[in-house]
């Protein structure tokens, strides 16, 4: 069944699949038709979100295991739900001691039946790994984590299993050869027998090195991994080991699972995580879902992937799947409610504030450059030597030399404005990045045609070697995307916060209504089910965090002003005023509707959640802190900054943020219900993140996750119509509901084209205006995406008839009559 509205929910053990089942009445009362689950295989214990699968298999025993699962399915097809699960095909979790296929490969090394499921060179440029598996582990470097006791031997006499024990957590099993050598170094003759003061006392350091120089992996400092490593990571999580889920044996085993769940009936579809991270997204995509029509021939899947696209980028219709999960919905409904005119004024602010170029463009090359040469650097050799055996295997190109390459790959990395070119796909080689690239390096603008002749597949080679180059250059690039742009230049670049979120283009500040409902009606011809949304698991800031902040793209030179002399208002100390600044906007996006600036017990509390973001967003920048090298003097300078605007003895700023957040409230609040409207009545499948039905004024993950207060959703739900206030979320809620009701009462409309409506009169442009006709059935939607400076001179979210001046449709009705001061109004008639 396809679904008709979706409900995303994230389980971990404070939120498993019994209380998910309890709320199957609230959901079916919303109107949703598909629970939409994160992952549900067995994670890593204590997971928080399910992408940390260490057994893919079985379902995971503390969200309530296959017993809760089915229990909680039959409690959501007693009130006529389906589920969706999202599964995870790029990685598993691999360290501690709880993955078997990875500690198997520790074991047995390439002799392991596992080792095909896992992206391991086992023929490195580094000798001494050849045959062997980097294990950047340790959380010193390996001679002092050898002479402190960090890493010892140990005996697993449940088990029979001798294996290294490192700083009490990670687990490295014994290759079976040598347990005779240690059998007669305690004086044994089994495994049973050996107790622990024994292993210690017969191996110090240096027996303990020479007896771990003869085991299938090589223990090593965390921070050798970027440089050194021998496996794909997903992204540059060393405890995520990338799967080569396009062995057919891999992908039975990490499939098995959600085919048979949907063989029997349990789920409807699947989302796949992050595909770019695949070696063939469009051959997997068409490979599962015959998987899924084998599994169960009577029904068709519904099969969506997460995939970001770039600008002017399109999913390509042949991967077989219903579509994305919505990020570039996302971002459309975003840029066409930000106004054109603050572009240039906002970007001279962040420029003359930060110091930093006014353009994203710029922001990203750099950030690209930096994270590949850092973080990737292993990746990037093992890329660059691949397309060197290619070079060697032709006499033609064989004067191509690796360091050339190298420089070559680096740049066209860089120059890439998308995650990946899928030339293996498509034989297309990625031409106008490449022509950036030799742009900026001359010097490699030889090695970079070559490079694309590759890509393309022009010239005579082996095939098995272009492939490999392209696979481990496609699976390069889509990292590097996702690492420098989304987890690096969006916490660089402030110019308006509300346009840097997952999936989102910063360069681009705003959009028309013509050319957002261009893309979407495009977009629900090639792919009618898609996802729509507006939130997820993994967005930056909640959605009316961004609605409010998109009113400051109506109004720059005020907020300039202010945004200026909030930087005079307090002592920075040495805290970079970009930083500051960015906070600011922080401050203002997420203030609580319900927080008074003298409520010190509530400040407090907003003080905490954004000091968590704060620590995150200073680390992502990787400016002046980072995960890997922590600047603990900055963090805590910026930390007692914020403490100090929000707790200190001052009450000025506090007052004045207040005081703003009370005038562009009342807009925020437009552009949320304007964004809620156009996601449930676009062409596709509109998705509600779990608690985003009220006010979702969230910060990124973990903000974004804390607990749902259902119980007031509730009652939200039961008595909403009658709200009078909009600061109560039940006003969104309400419009949620009642759309949701229009499409389960009009279906065919809603699977109807989207045809533009051209509007007439002062107001055409600022409004998004398109109606869907099924037979006798015409459904017409009016959105006032640019009522910004309307509901900001009302400081109500309702639009004075005056507003609308002389708009109208082109019948001739007043827009102002048809609406009665509703940011958005639909209906089908």
């Amino acid at each position: 069944m396809i679904p008709t509205a979706t409900y995303r929910v994230q389980f971990h053990a404070g939120f498993t699949f019994a209380d998910a089942a309890a709320l199957a009445p609230y959901w079916a009362a919303l109107g949703i038709s598909h629970l939409y689950a994160s992952p549900i295989a067995t994670a890593r214990q204590g997971s928080t979100h399910g992408y940390d699968v260490i057994d893919p298999t079985t379902i995971n025993p503390a969200l309530g295991g296959e017993t809760g699962f089915r229990a909680l399915v039959e409690a959501l097809r007693g009130q006529g739900l389906g589920v969706v699960l999202d599964i995870v095909p790029n990685h598993v979790a691999v360290g501690g001691a709880d993955n078997p296929w990875w500690l198997d490969v520790l074991e047995k090394g390439p002799a392991s039946p596992y080792a095909r499921y896992f992206d391991i060179d086992w023929s490195p440029a580094d000798r001494e790994l050849q045959g062997k598996v980097l294990a950047p582990f340790l959380g010193a470097p390996y001679a002092q984590a050898l002479a402190a006791g960090d890493i010892a031997l140990d005996v697993e006499p449940d088990l029979g299993r001798l294996s290294i024990l490192a700083h009490g957590a990670h687990r490295f099993p014994l290759r079976r050869e040598s347990y005779e050598q240690v059998l007669s170094a305690v004086r044994v003759d089994a495994v049973a027998k050996i107790d622990r003061q024994s292993l210690a006392k017969a191996y110090d350091a240096s027996a303990l090195h020479a007896l771990l120089e003869e085991q299938h992996y090589r223990l090593a400092w965390w921070r050798t991994a970027g440089d050194a490593i021998n496996w794909r990571r997903f992204f540059d999580i060393t405890e995520l080991a990338g799967l080569r889920i396009e062995d057919p044996a891999v992908f039975d085993a990490v499939h098995a699972l959600p085919l048979r769940l949907y063989r029997e009936g349990l789920i409807d579809g699947l989302r796949v995580d992050h595909v770019d991270g695949l070696a063939q997204p469009g051959a997997y995509g068409r490979r599962l879902r015959q998987a899924l029509q084998a599994a169960a021939p009577d029904k068709e899947p519904w099969l969506v992937v997460e995939k970001i696209l770039g600008r002017g980028e399109a999913l390509s219709a042949d991967w077989g799947v219903d579509g994305t999960t919505g990020y570039e919905v996302m971002n459309e409904i975003s840029a066409v409610q930000h106004d054109p005119a603050g572009a240039e004024p906002l970007a001279a602010l962040w420029g003359a504030i930060s110091g930093r170029s006014e353009s994203f463009a710029d922001e990203e090359r750099a950030a690209r450059r930096e994270v590949l040469t850092r973080d990737f650097a292993a990746q990037l050799d093992a890329a660059a030597a691949a397309f060197h055996r290619l070079a060697r295997a032709e006499i033609a190109t064989r004067d191509l030399p690796l360091p050339a390459l190298r420089r070559a790959l680096v740049a066209l990395v860089v120059a890439f404005t998308r995650y990946r070119s899928y030339a293996a796909e498509t034989g297309l080689a990625p031409q106008a990045a490449l022509d950036r690239a030799a742009a900026d390096e001359p010097a490699s603008a030889a090695a970079l045609a070559q490079i694309g002749r590759w890509l393309a597949g022009d010239g005579q080679f082996p095939q098995s070697l272009r492939t490999e180059a392209i696979r481990r250059f496609e699976q390069l690039s889509a990292p590097v995307a996702a690492k420098a742009v989304e987890d690096t230049a969006f916490y660089r670049y402030g110019r308006l916060l509300s346009r840097n979120d997952v999936g989102f283009d910063p360069g681009r500040f705003s959009t028309s209504p013509a050319d957002f409902l261009a893309l979407a009606a495009a977009r629900g011809e090639a792919f009618p089910h898609g996802l729509l949304t507006t939130a997820t698991h993994d967005h930056k800031r909640g959605e009316d965090v961004r609605a409010r902040l998109a009113v400051l793209s109506h109004m720059p030179d005020t907020w300039a002003a202010r945004a200026r002399a909030w930087l005079n208002l307090a002592p920075l100390g040495f805290m970079d005023p970009a930083d500051a600044h960015i906070l600011h906007q922080s401050i203002l996006g997420a203030w609580p509707l319900e927080l008074s600036p003298d409520d010190q017990s509530g400040l407090t509390a907003f003080a905490d959640r954004l000091t968590g973001w704060q620590r995150k967003a200073l680390r992502e920048a990787k400016l002046r802190t980072s995960w890997t090298v922590p600047d603990e003097a900055y963090e805590q300078a910026c930390e007692d900054y914020l403490r100090d605007l929000l707790t200190g003895a001052s009450p000025t700023f506090r007052q004045e943020c207040a005081d703003l957040v009370a005038a562009i409230a009342p807009a925020g609040v437009a552009n949320s219900l304007v964004q809620a409207g156009l996601r449930l009545t676009l062409p596709g499948v509109p998705d509600l993140f779990q608690g985003a039905e009220f006010w979702d004024f969230s910060l990124v993950d973990p903000d974004n996750r804390r607990p749902v207060d259902y119980a007031a959703r509730q009652a939200g739900l039961m008595h909403g119509r009658k709200t009078v206030d909009w600061r109560d979320g039940a006003t969104k809620q309400t419009l949620i509901k009642d759309l949701l009701a229009l499409r389960r009462a009009h279906p065919s409309v809603f699977n109807a084209p989207l045809r533009p409506v051209t509007l007439q009169g002062r107001r055409a442009s600022q409004t998004v205006a398109f109606e869907r006709h099924s037979g006798s059935e015409r459904l017409l939607v009016v959105a006032a995406v640019g009522c910004a400076p309307a509901c900001l001179a009302s400081r109500t979210p309702k639009i004075a008839p005056d507003w609308w001046a002389d708009t109208a449709l082109p019948d001739g009705r007043p827009i102002a009559e048809l609406t009665d001061g509703a940011p958005f109004w639909a209906a089908v008639t």
